[in-house]
């Protein structure tokens, strides 16, 4: 693939749209191949968590790409539109968690692509926005529906009819996110530029640490990825499953669905063998 780039950590897949040039917008080709990625990620019965994140240090994903919208028909927008909530649909229900690491800008369709996973986790210089006001449009894949259930109806609003970015500590302070990863002391950081005139070291030195921001970031996403497998897959997945549906379900059928799914754990080999091995601590 050309602008998706696929990585295997064990049980753990980490997918990347690679279009730093563009802050990882989406066209047609890019769209093709994102659809694959996470068809692979499905199909593999190894793979256990999806990490999804851009390739570079400024953007996670900057949502469609102008350049490829700016001409297409109505139609050729609604039929855009649809094929991107089919995949964001197949992101949201697949059964594997998939954690979402924003290094940079979540913007537009970017912002909606990061909602569509289960949990997503920023760098601390991400910023977030449905911006798709600024450009004349609502936004179309998911922002108004998926948005509002994060962060509630005023809030939503207020991101959407604004077109405002946020940062990821106010996304977190909101509910938008779930974790800031930020730079510490225990980070070997490049030294302090002497020569404050000399711009390029300036430049060098921000790019320098923009990157080890992002490996933090995927280092981090792994690491609660790992926490996640841990656990009981089968658990895992019904968990997902049934918190996704108490979204669109009345409380009596879905204290039922939780009913049915809690007893069908019992017939998995791996609830027997946690169990007993919880009773042998």
């Amino acid at each position: 693939m050309k602008y998706i780039t696929i990585q295997k950590e064990q049980d753990i897949i980490i997918i990347r749209i690679h279009r730093p040039e563009v802050l990882n917008a989406l066209n047609r080709d890019t769209m093709n191949e994102l659809e694959n990625a996470f068809s692979i990620a499905a199909a593999d019965d190894d793979i256990k968590i999806v990490i999804v994140t851009g390739s570079g240090e400024r953007s996670f994903c900057a949502g469609a790409d102008v350049n490829y919208v700016v001409n297409i028909t109505p139609i050729e927008a609604q039929n855009y539109a649809t094929r991107v909530h089919s995949l964001l649909s197949r992101i949201e229900h697949l059964e594997k968690p998939v954690i979402a690491a924003v290094n940079g800008f979540a913007l537009g369709g970017g912002c909606e692509l990061a909602m569509a996973c289960d949990l997503i986790v920023a760098s601390s210089n991400a910023k977030l926005g449905q911006t798709e006001v600024r450009i004349g449009i609502p936004p179309g894949w998911g922002g108004t529906q998926r948005l509002v259930r994060l962060v509630g109806p005023a809030k939503a609003k207020e991101l959407i009819f604004t077109g405002k970015m946020i940062s990821a500590q106010e996304a977190y302070e909101i509910g938008l996110v779930n974790k800031v990863v930020s730079l510490g002391n225990e980070d070997q950081l490049p030294p302090e530029i002497d020569d404050k005139s000399d711009p390029k070291k300036e430049k060098e030195r921000a790019a320098e640490i923009a990157r080890i921001l992002n490996r933090k970031l995927i280092n981090e996403c792994i690491a609660l990825a790992k926490e996640i497998t841990k656990n009981g897959f089968t658990a895992v997945k019904i968990s997902k499953t049934l918190i996704n549906k108490a979204l669109d379900t009345d409380l009596d059928t879905e204290l039922r669905l939780e009913i049915y799914g809690w007893a069908l754990c019992f017939a998995h080999e791996d609830r027997q063998k946690m169990m007993s091995a919880f009773l042998k601590k």
